[in-house]
């Protein structure tokens, strides 16, 4: 019997080397760990689950965010057994569910609607965890009148900080989008410092801020490194934002998360036009690695 424990666990041993080593190895190329997906905003936002999944799937875009308030009607007024139904949905199908888009933010004066925000965000990480997908994304939004610009970064810091803390024991990111009057780089960047819990990201949105200053790559190099498993694109053939260039970005750094699609625009043909942008996310991302 001693023996034959100690071959399985040498066995078992050598198998995980293995699959260590493959996870290192077996992706030939830096950025063959990214992928591509949809948040359901505008393509998705009036598509019940099934079709919505369907649609994913017709169109190989194999990811999806889903913003609250959509069609979908994944939301922290479901009970345990529609929770459950959500999960098991999406665990039968080809999508991956990357996470929950949330509408929170954390800059206002009062401090009761923030502590209202924070309750509420930690009902979509519950909510998150109990669907079966990785995290929450939440917004730092503006700044005000008569506050300084630095007392609204420490307070969207702090809250970051314990929602990444309570986050922690659901298996779940925070993940903070580059949006509103705080978009500018060194703002995120200076918010993320104060938040520093390991669980807080930054998910990239692909604004025209990220151009300013020193330019793109200045700029993404700021936050980089706490970039969590979502990256929010437009139409990757928007004339207006350099895609190839990021992609590039990415691609040099060996991002491995969701390259997904915050759509701008309000096509006849919806499905036709994720596939797309799918076919043209795998051909950026083969000239980035040419």
């Amino acid at each position: 019997m001693q023996a034959v424990s100690r071959r399985s666990f040498l066995e078992t041993s050598a198998a995980a080397t293995a699959l260590a080593l493959c996870s290192q190895t077996c992706r030939a190329n830096a950025g063959d760990g990214m992928a591509y997906g949809l948040v359901t905003y505008l393509w998705g936002q009036d598509w019940d689950l099934a079709t919505l999944i369907a649609n994913c799937e017709a169109a190989g875009a194999l990811g999806v965010e889903l913003r609250t308030t959509h069609a979908h009607g994944v939301e922290p007024t479901l009970d345990d057994k529609q929770r459950a139904a959500v999960r098991d949905r999406f665990a039968d199908s080809e999508v991956t569910l990357v996470g929950i888009g949330s509408n929170e933010r954390f800059d206002d004066p009062n401090p009761d609607v923030v502590k209202k925000a924070i309750e509420a965000s930690k009902e979509f990480i519950r909510l998150s965890h109990d669907v079966g997908s990785t995290g929450v994304k939440v917004k730092p939004d503006r700044f005000h009148p008569d506050v300084p610009r630095e007392k609204t970064i420490e307070q969207i810091g702090k809250s970051l900080n314990e929602l990444g803390k309570y986050a922690d024991g659901f298996g779940q990111q925070i993940r903070l989008e580059v949006h509103g009057q705080c978009a500018e780089l060194p703002t995120i960047k200076a918010i993320m410092d104060i938040a520093d819990h390991p669980n807080v990201a930054v998910c990239w949105n692909s604004n025209a801020q990220d151009l300013q200053g020193a330019g793109l790559e200045h700029n993404l190099e700021l936050v980089r490194n706490r970039f969590g498993a979502t990256c929010h694109v437009r139409e990757l053939d928007s004339p207006d934002y350099p895609y190839q260039q990021l992609i590039n970005l990415l691609v040099k750094s060996n991002y491995d998360g969701w390259i997904l699609l915050e759509s701008s625009s309000k096509p006849a043909d919806k499905v036709a036009a994720l596939t797309q942008q799918v076919a043209l996310f795998r051909e950026m991302v083969k000239k980035a690695q040419g």
